[in-house]
């Protein structure tokens, strides 16, 4: 019996058990008679909590006679980890009504749970309880209230609690500090960053440095970027995975990928977020090839890429039109099961459609157990740029009936459709519909769509009109519109009007300049073709020229 009682106490010590070993042992347990001592009841808990069995865990406690404040931590923590935030609360309340009282990793566990389901008015609750349960001073339940705080963008709340700890350790600094980067206060954290090394009582760890790190949002601080980097060196922090990732973040974040990439390739054994910072940082740069690149890397590496990077590179694959890379990434979507995240399959349908796959596009769309308005606005916008306006309105209309409520996207998509399908009356009815039935105000794409709908259907005087009727200085891609219309129908009178206006917007911009001497060449003026190519020419605005492989170019 003492082998086996050894036994037990051994697999009780590991971090996790499977759920099927998880009920051997509860059997083992109540065998033994050892299922009212809270301690073993714990222990299974938390197993069952880990296996995401709720109902279990919720059975050993209700049948466990002595709760200890363990016990009630952990089936509280166990329903907030399962995003079930009602039913901790509804524990909390409970415990409150027995002689066991919530300790400080309560308040800790349900503070967290508020703000990860964005419950303001619950974190003032818990912030009141914790104050009249006499813990208010205490720094595990403080750090939680500084980081829940900091979530909700109230940074002068949280330095509040902060400045009433008189004795701050650093896991509550470290919360500080993330808390002002997050809000955009990097000034602040800086300055007790700074504090800390002063007094000497707190020494920085990796944590405080990421917290650092992550606040430097703004190109203008690369400066201070690369100043925190050279204290990680000196402090020996750059090997470690958890800076590591942060520092190649930041970088990638700046468009500094050699900087990135020389941190990346520092690093011992790089987690997913470190190659999901560099690939990420690679396409911002528009720099498809290294990040597709190294996201077969990754691969090799034994890494499972994350539904965020895979609509990333999906994103890559529809702006290099490649299809083949699209589906290679589609089968690794389906081989790991993520065809079920609604950001992988709307970033599927957007892929198929913009290289032209109408068909796969809607069948991945029909195949989708669940949409939201991200998955409806990838289709919409794909069949727009197709000109499938029929289509397009008939899951408008559908998105419609089923109560999700159409956004900027939306609706650009529609105005899209129409363009390309040369629907007016229909796309100045969505555009009223923008604004009088929807409430959206509209955005220099949404006039642009209207510019090109009136101007490609020869209607260019209504056209100008409704530019010089939108709040001025009109967005220079807006004229540019108007411009092209001007070129498919010829007009030189009022393409050197809206030219004009573009010149003075952006006088060192070529591509306009080219536009209207094509017009004045379609109209046989080439005296002011000359002078059109040489104005060009004397502001420094040069048009890059084609290149073709064809005729032996590569000498």
């Amino acid at each position: 019996m003492s082998v086996k009682f050894s036994s037990l106490l051994q697999e009780l010590t590991k971090s996790h058990q499977t759920r099927s070993r998880t009920k051997q042992l509860h059997a083992l347990i109540l065998r033994s008679h050892l299922s009212h001592e809270s301690f073993y009841a714990t222990k299974i808990l938390r197993f069952y909590a880990l296996n995401d069995d709720l109902i279990s865990a919720y059975n050993l406690f209700d049948k466990t006679p002595q709760r200890s404040i363990f016990l009630w931590n952990s089936m509280i923590r166990a329903f907030a980890k399962a995003h079930k935030f009602d039913e901790a609360l509804s524990f909390y309340a409970k415990m409150l009504r027995t002689e066991t009282k919530p300790d400080n990793f309560t308040y800790a566990c349900l503070i967290r749970g508020c703000h990860e389901n964005f419950d303001l008015d619950g974190l003032r609750i818990l912030h009141g309880g914790l104050i009249v349960s006499g813990l208010g001073l205490d720094s595990v339940s403080s750090s939680a209230l500084v980081t829940a705080y900091s979530k909700f963008s109230h940074v002068s709340e949280a330095s509040k609690v902060f400045s009433g700890i008189f004795e701050r350790d650093l896991v509550l600094c470290n919360a500080m500090i993330s808390g002002y980067s997050y809000c955009g206060f990097w000034g602040k954290g800086l300055q007790l960053f700074n504090g800390m090394r002063e007094i000497g009582k707190q020494q920085p760890d990796g944590f405080t440095l990421v917290g650092l790190i992550s606040g430097l949002m703004d190109f203008s601080l690369l400066g201070i970027g690369q100043g925190i980097h050279g204290l990680c060196l000196k402090s020996g922090f750059d090997c470690n995975a958890y800076v590591g990732s942060a520092l190649v973040n930041m970088y990638s974040r700046f468009k500094c990928m050699n900087s990135a990439y020389g941190v990346f390739i520092g690093l011992y054994q790089p987690d997913l977020v470190a190659w999901s910072a560099l690939i990420t940082g690679f396409l911002q740069c528009e720099d498809y090839k290294k990040a597709l690149f190294f996201y077969r890397n990754l691969s090799v590496a034994g890494k499972k890429a994350d539904p965020i990077l895979i609509a990333s590179l999906l994103v890559a694959s529809a702006q290099l039109t490649d299809v083949r890379l699209g589906t290679e990434i589609h089968g690794y979507v389906l081989r790991h099961g993520l065809e079920s995240n609604i950001i992988v399959s709307s970033a599927l349908i957007d892929m198929y459609l913009k290289c032209g796959f109408v068909g796969l596009g809607i069948l991945v769309f029909e195949n989708m157990r669940n949409r939201n308005i991200v998955s409806y606005n990838s289709v919409i916008s794909g069949l727009g740029l197709h000109g499938l306006a029929a289509q397009a309105f008939k899951l408008f209309e559908e998105m419609l009936e089923k109560g999700l409520k159409p956004d900027e996207s939306t609706l650009s998509g529609l105005l899209c459709a129409c363009c390309h399908a040369g629907l007016v009356k229909d796309g100045q009815e969505i555009f009223r519909r923008m604004m009088d039935e929807f409430c959206i105000p509209p955005r220099t794409e949404h006039y642009i769509h209207i510019v090109k709908l009136l101007g490609m259907a020869g209607e260019l005087e209504e056209a100008y009109n409704f530019v010089l009727s939108l709040m001025q200085p009109v967005d220079s891609g807006i004229w540019g519109a108007l411009l092209s219309c001007c070129d498919v129908h010829g007009n030189t009178e009022l393409a050197e009007i809206v030219s004009q206006q573009l010149f003075d917007n952006e006088p060192r911009k070529g591509a306009y300049k080219v536009m209207l001497s094509n017009i004045y060449a379609s109209d046989g003026r080439w005296d002011d073709v000359k002078r059109t190519r040489d104005n060009i020419v004397n502001v420094g605005a040069r048009k890059m020229p084609g290149l073709s492989w064809i005729g032996g170019g590569c000498n």
